[in-house]
């Protein structure tokens, strides 16, 4: 279905700043941001998918990670945006706005016609 890769496509372009989003409020592990994302339609996503992305956010400079102790196993790594994290969300945060607006409204002038 024609929908379903473009809405694949879609979230694939967008899931990384959906994780820097969700790591400007508070650090968080690997297996959190699976369920917060999990919590919202059309997100659900893996560990097999989160960790790689995480490793380049990483070598991106774009988060930062620490080690904590758990209270219910081993020590956790914890992921934490950078400035440089915070500054691509802005920057994306913008352009999707944008990007949204554009094409809202060429779906709208679709309709009149």
């Amino acid at each position: 279905m024609v929908a379903e890769k473009v809405f694949t496509q879609l979230r694939r372009g967008t899931l990384e700043f959906c994780v820097l989003a969700l790591l400007q409020g508070e650090p968080r592990y690997g297996f959190e941001l699976v369920k917060a994302l999990g919590e919202v339609d059309g997100l659900v996503t893996t560990e097999g998918t989160i960790y790689p992305l995480l490793a380049r956010l990483r070598r991106e400079g774009l988060v930062e990670t620490s080690w904590r102790e758990s209270e219910s196993g081993p020590p956790r790594r914890y992921y934490t945006s950078t400035a440089e994290g915070s500054q691509a969300l802005a920057a994306f945060t913008a352009d999707w706005q944008r990007f949204c607006t554009s094409v809202d409204k060429i779906l709208q002038s679709g309709r009149r016609g």
